[in-house]
């Protein structure tokens, strides 16, 4: 942020009833009185006067995420006793996730002033500090001077009563003149935290927003408006935007000043807020939620976030084939309790987070280096085992378990499968997943276990019917080089996991990475045969080919396509006013099914060209590394997982949301839905056409 400052002084003018302007490069500001005189009364009105350039604006009272407000010291003045600002009601700037509020174009500031004798001249010195902001913020200091005789003011000075009575006419009341009443207050700390204010309007509202202060620790986002069952009834939700659920559950019985507003008519009032009750649940609802869970669990089966675990899914049941009916039963059901019992974990992880305020989501682990230097370890020694380099031995007391270390090993591939299932959501998953992160504890656990029942079935099904995997040969020569080639593809996908550490974490700790586990092997390699030297090698070479595409990995919104750009929701609804059309995607370098729409629906040409005309906006939101703005762009659908695009436009002001599995038709649909309707030909055209 660039921060410019500087302090002049403004000279009186004693024929106007105003300050000089202090002239900058994004505004001027000054001083001005409603009357040239005190004319005998100890009370005067005067007023701040701020004229913005284009795009800059100044803070409200209370800024929000960033800014602070003018601020006046009367050191100096003479004759002065008292000065209070009064705050016209603000507009809402959202930039980049931030949430502030303020004044644009032009505004004045109120100043309520109680002179210590009317019957002397009235001499301010006002020592102004401001911040201005467009993309960078300048602060601003200066001195304002202005002089009021203390008889009747001359005949050839007018004042600015008029112009100061406009914006005091804007200073939120009580709302009783506007026709607006606060009914109650409650806390909802629930999946979705959020202040409820209950509104009585007359009119109803139409375009509300709302303001809290008092609330230091918590910050809230622009509400959301509810009808009531009675005319005039309004609810208006304000999203917990900062702080955690344990903060915002503090401010039950603590009064709160809030401001409302809806278009010309504000109101301000203090409420106490109550705790609301929880939610029951919604049987109704939750029950076709749960056949979507276990339809879109069934489907995760055959995306590609899955297939990295095919090779254990493969080798498994040639496993199980060789050892008979029984062990392929009770190998299969060990996988479909470890992936139900994975679910039921993230479920409780999510839980957890969402009751201490922290954002959660679908395949948020891959935001954490941690995990991928884990997950990457992980599938690098399933790779070595299956090579033949080593095994890894259980203790007693687990192979004693069922069938011993075989079963077990099922369950954790179960497991390992869930894990690296989660980068990506399937048709149908995605509704469940925003449906159970917004639901009770109950309900989301019997959705998360849905969606787990429905990855297992599957394996299921080969428990049910062990003959399914029986056809297969039995175990020999050919069983050995299987294993070599799916340990080939675990370390693929191994590599894959440290190109997402380079991109969120930077190259030089990948190729650390990247470096020991390669030793690793290789001094696992060194006291084994030939043959396993030779795949050391091989897995030496292919590190050495991957690391210089480590040092600078691309993200998605550095493509040779020059039509992407940065995602920023703060600018869709004035394109759409403009009668321009708006593409959002969201991907991560981690989610494999959003590099297969990139490639098969985004890449091919009639698409492309579709995205790169004037009229259409194409915006990339980068969610590889974690950005809450982002985050909170797709709680907004009721979303938590990706892929996710929609498409905005004069016909679809509030967006379309495509599947999450694309094709090209899928997108240029979505284009066509949501762009506005065609000219109709004039007479001339047609003729000419014709």
């Amino acid at each position: 942020m660039a921060l410019l400052a500087a302090c002049f002084v403004a000279p009186a003018r004693a024929e106007t009833a105003s300050s000089s302007w202090f002239t900058t490069d994004q505004g001027k500001v000054r001083l001005i009185a409603a009357h040239a005189a005190l004319a005998g009364q100890e009370t005067q009105t005067l007023g701040l006067e701020f004229r913005m350039a284009p795009g800059w604006h100044i803070y409200w009272r209370s800024p929000g995420d960033a800014g602070y407000p003018p601020h006046l010291d009367w050191t100096g003045s003479q004759n002065l006793a008292h000065a209070d600002i009064l705050w016209p009601a603000p507009q809402r700037f959202s930039v980049l996730g931030l949430e502030t509020m303020g004044y644009s174009d032009a505004v004045v500031l109120p100043i309520a002033v109680r002179v210590a004798d009317p019957a002397k001249p009235l001499d301010l010195t006002a020592h102004l500090d401001y911040l201005t902001c467009r993309e960078i913020c300048v602060p601003y200091q200066t001195v304002l001077r202005l002089a009021l005789p203390a008889g009747a003011p001359p005949t050839d000075a007018a004042g600015y009563a008029a112009l100061i009575d406009q914006f005091r006419a804007q200073v939120p009341g009580d709302g009783s003149k506007v026709g607006l009443k606060f009914d109650g207050a409650a806390i909802d700390h629930g999946p979705r935290p959020a202040l409820l204010l209950h509104v009585t309007a007359s009119p109803p509202l139409a375009s509300p927003d709302a303001f809290v202060e008092g609330a230091a620790s918590v910050a809230f986002g622009a509400p959301r408006l509810t009808a009531g069952a009675q005319p005039g009834d309004n609810l208006l939700r304000l999203p917990l935007d900062g702080g955690s659920i344990d903060a915002l559950v503090k401010l039950v019985g603590k009064p709160l000043t809030v401001t409302l507003t809806d278009g010309a008519r504000a109101m301000m009032a203090t409420i106490v807020p109550a705790l609301a009750p929880p939610p029951a649940v919604d049987w109704t609802r939750l029950l076709p939620m749960l056949a979507l869970a276990l339809a879109g669990g069934f489907i995760l089966n055959f995306m590609p976030c899955v297939l990295p675990v095919l090779a254990l899914k493969l080798l498994g049941t040639v496993d199980h084939a060789a050892r008979g009916r029984g062990a392929v039963r009770v190998g299969f059901l060990a996988s479909a309790a470890g992936i139900v019992v994975a679910f039921l974990a993230l479920a409780a992880v999510a839980i957890g987070f969402r009751a201490v305020g922290v954002a959660v989501g679908w395949g948020l682990q891959f935001q954490q280096p941690v995990f991928l230097i884990a997950m990457a370890a992980i599938l690098t020694v399933f790779a070595a085992n299956l090579w033949g380099l080593f095994e890894i031995p259980l203790p007693a007391s687990l192979t004693a378990l069922g069938e011993g270390r075989a079963h077990l090993g099922s369950f954790f591939a179960g497991v390992l499968a869930t894990l690296l299932a989660t980068p990506c959501t399937a048709p149908l998953l995605g509704t469940a997943l925003g449906f159970a992160l917004l639901s009770p504890p109950l309900a989301a656990l019997a959705i998360f276990a849905a969606m787990g029942v429905g990855l297992a079935l599957p394996y299921l099904a080969v428990a049910a019917a062990p003959a399914l995997a029986l056809w297969l040969p039995k175990a020999g020569r050919w069983m050995v080089e299987l294993k070599r080639v799916l340990g080939v593809a675990l370390a693929g996908t191994a590599i894959w996991l440290l190109w997402v550490l380079a991109v969120e974490s930077g190259a030089a700790i990948a190729i650390v990475c990247s470096a020991l586990l390669i030793a690793v092997v290789l001094a696992v390699a060194w006291i084994r045969p030939v043959a396993a030297r030779r795949i050391a090698v091989v897995a030496l070479i292919a590190g050495a080919l991957v690391a210089p595409n480590l040092v600078a990995p691309p993200l998605p919104s550095e493509t040779a396509d020059g039509f992407w750009q940065p995602f920023d929701e703060s600018r869709i609804a004035s394109l759409v006013a403009q009668g321009r059309t708006v593409f959002v995607d969201v991907t991560a370098d981690w989610c494999l099914t959003c590099k297969v729409n990139a490639a098969f629906a985004l890449a091919p040409a009639a698409v492309r060209r579709h995205l790169a005309v004037p009229d259409v906006v194409a915006m990339r939101a980068d969610w590889t590394r974690p950005n809450p703005a982002i985050a909170r762009y797709l709680r907004e659908f009721g979303r938590y997982g990706i892929p996710f695009n929609v498409v905005y436009g004069p016909r679809a002001p509030q967006g379309v949301v495509l599947p999450e599995i694309l094709t090209p038709d899928t997108v240029l649909n979505g284009l066509a839905r949501a762009a506005a309707p065609a000219a109709p030909a004039t007479a001339s055209t047609a003729a000419r056409g014709g």
